[in-house]
């Protein structure tokens, strides 16, 4: 019976690293076409992602029976993961108009290393010394990425860090949400929906009739975000953050890979060693614990 037990751990193991990488090939994807899709803009991009991810978790509700409501001591956290969400939703897309594909991921990849820091305000935890200098090191290899030495250069890297960090501390409110009991749908279907309503006034006053080459684009970004979703979800489902979430950063190697033979993008050595740091460090403490 043993025996079985760890056979089955295993093969959900590796269903669950495959899952996971399919969702990194998902969000690699969507960065790719909101890039490709020029001059569109931002606000008009994430209405397009969050309309797909909308129906897709409203699907998701129906089919699992997931109520609409919330209780009323959750309602605050559940805000807050929509604006920093939204927040860093936005951050992302708009440092993807300037930045190589594979630099805007890696920034957005620092997500789960503010979320430490974040977790000792937000859920009252104690990072530990590795969680700490884990945190320092990457850091030191998103300074790389972003060079702040570049000036005004400089400046889509940093926003695409402070969409890192906004990333991050929707994460700890969906971790909260989910120690409450909130269901993940229900979190995914009212982030998708709040951040519909903040960009809807944005596209109405500003929006401008796209061609349809970006109208396709733009699609292709929704159905590739949908994709990361639902294989994000069932890589979480199939085993533990711990034994998958390192498979996690191959969204960097797909989206360099496609910023190399498709867009031209050659990362210069600065970003190398950023890209280097920050994957080390993901390894380092994925093996640690």
């Amino acid at each position: 019976m043993r025996e079985e037990e760890n056979q089955e751990k295993s093969r959900n193991r590796i269903k669950g690293i495959l899952s996971i990488i399919l969702s990194a090939a998902g969000f690699a994807g969507m960065g790719f076409f909101v890039k490709m899709a020029g001059n569109v803009p931002v606000m008009e991009k994430a209405m397009f992602r969050n309309a797909v991810a909308a129906i897709i978790a409203l699907l998701m509700m129906k089919q699992g029976r997931v109520s609409f409501y919330v209780e009323k001591e959750n309602r605050s956290s559940l805000f807050l993961r929509c604006f920093f969400g939204t927040s860093g939703l936005l951050c992302n897309f708009w440092a993807l108009s300037y930045l190589k594909l594979g630099d805007a991921s890696i920034l957005q990849k620092m997500a789960p290393f503010f979320s430490i820091i974040m977790s000792i305000f937000i859920l009252g935890e104690r990072p530990n010394k590795i969680a700490i200098l884990s945190v320092i090191l990457a850091l030191c290899g998103a300074a790389f990425v972003v060079k702040p030495g570049q000036g005004l250069l400089g400046i889509p890297a940093l926003i695409g860090l402070l969409g890192g960090f906004c990333a991050g501390t929707a994460y700890t409110f969906v971790r909260r949400l989910g120690l409450r009991g909130v269901k993940g749908p229900q979190i995914v279907f009212y982030f998708s929906l709040f951040s519909l309503i903040a960009v809807l006034p944005f596209c109405i006053l500003q929006g401008r009739a796209m061609s349809g080459r970006e109208l396709l684009f733009l699609l292709g970004a929704g159905i590739c975000a949908a994709m990361g979703q639902i294989f994000v979800t069932k890589a979480y489902a199939y085993a533990p953050a711990k034994e998958i979430s390192v498979y996690d950063y191959s969204q960097v190697l797909f989206s360099a890979l496609l910023g190399f033979f498709i867009l031209q993008e050659v990362p210069d050595l600065f970003s190398f060693i950023g890209y280097a740091l920050i994957f080390g460090v993901a390894l380092w403490k994925w093996k640690k614990g």
